[in-house]
């Protein structure tokens, strides 16, 4: 059944209404010599409202600042419509070592110049963006908490965290009467999907809801690659380009390119664009509340709002579930396995609802 961006999901476990598609805003400002000028980004930000869109992400260091004060200016007359997501723990001045990380005065500096980028007086919702190992998760919770207290910050998340912190720390939430955590972002798409072992589960157990980003794989799943750019030897892996970059990265390799080519074979049988498949391939999977998309022109965005309509058949959906399937590895694969089912269950029949 085709969706629409004013077909609000809610976030977690919480009441807060947002859109199946986030728009992200790392593309707002050309800083770090890609993304969209000022103009075109606004562009952006109104087609995504226009068409009823209100969730928009950022982080505090995108585009070094410009991301958090474009969209500042672009919401200013809408502001209490939209649900801004920002993120805090990067670094935001080299070689101060307490500009970054999860600690209460990196949390508290970087909260105050994210009120002042988005020319704001609260954060609808704040992510711990980079887990930093170092910082004891009751300093970050309580510090979140004083500044839901305060009134600066109306829900808090995570992203890029080890399961088990997240579940510790949402225990931990709950048993102290502190602030909950709503979302978890991660990396989620056709060929990243280590997520489905932990994480994902995790979030579901626990009340998170999930906003993976990079949905597209750095455009891999767009199908604009080939195997010539895994032989090619003419463009330089460091010539700034996205294809020496996913190079580098390790994301073009023989395997992405195969999952990439049954993400084109499924968008030809429905007449749409592989981008608009495998997003709605992410936007429907269990636990995923919206996918981030990052357009750096308004034709890329209406491409990716495309994914809103697209319907698959269970075929369809069985052959990208199959062409980009991992390995569950332990415990989960030995517990799913027909002995363990046997020798817990027998013929017993059981249904379970969710």
């Amino acid at each position: 059944m085709p969706l629409t961006l004013d077909t609000y999901r809610l976030l977690g476990r919480s009441g807060l209404r947002v859109s199946p598609l986030a728009l992200g805003a790392a593309t707002f400002g050309t800083d770090w010599g890609w993304g969209a000028e000022q103009d075109e980004a606004r562009k952006l930000f109104d087609l995504y409202v226009e068409r009823g869109g209100n969730f928009v992400d950022t982080a505090n260091t995108y585009t070094d600042g410009s991301s958090e004060r474009l969209l500042g200016e672009f919401a200013r007359d809408r502001r209490d419509t939209l649900v801004l997501a920002t993120k805090y723990t990067t670094l935001r001045r080299p070689g101060d070592p307490n500009s970054a990380g999860g600690h209460r005065k990196s949390l508290f500096a970087s909260v105050e110049a994210s009120l002042r980028q988005l020319d704001t007086d609260y954060l609808d919702l704040l992510y711990l963006h980079v887990w930093d190992f170092t910082t004891p998760v009751e300093e970050i919770l309580r510090g979140m908490d004083d500044l839901v207290r305060q009134g600066k910050i109306l829900y808090v998340a995570i992203c890029n965290a080890p399961a088990w912190q997240v579940s510790r720390m949402q225990t931990i939430a709950d048993l102290r009467g502190w602030s909950p955590l709503i979302a978890l972002q991660i990396e989620y798409n056709l060929i990243e999907r280590t997520g489905e072992r932990d994480l994902i589960p995790m979030a579901q157990e626990m009340g998170l809801g999930v906003v993976p980003y990079s949905p597209l794989a750095g455009g891999v799943l767009t199908g604009k690659y080939s195997r010539d750019d895994l032989t090619a030897t003419h463009v330089a892996r460091d010539d700034g380009t996205r294809r020496s970059f996913n190079l580098a990265l390790g994301t073009l390799t023989e395997r992405n390119l195969s999952i990439a080519d049954a993400v084109k074979d499924v968008a030809t049988e429905l007449g749409r664009t592989p981008a608009q498949v495998a997003l709605a391939w992410t936007l429907r999977k269990p636990g995923v509340t919206a996918p981030i998309i990052g357009a750096r022109t308004p034709a890329q965005l209406e491409d990716n709002l495309g994914a809103l309509e697209v319907d698959f058949t269970d075929s369809q959906l069985a052959r990208l579930d199959e062409a980009g399937a991992i390995g569950l590895g332990f415990p989960h694969d030995m517990l799913a396995s027909d002995h363990i089912r046997n020798v817990t269950a027998g013929n017993l029949k059981i249904e379970t609802r969710r």
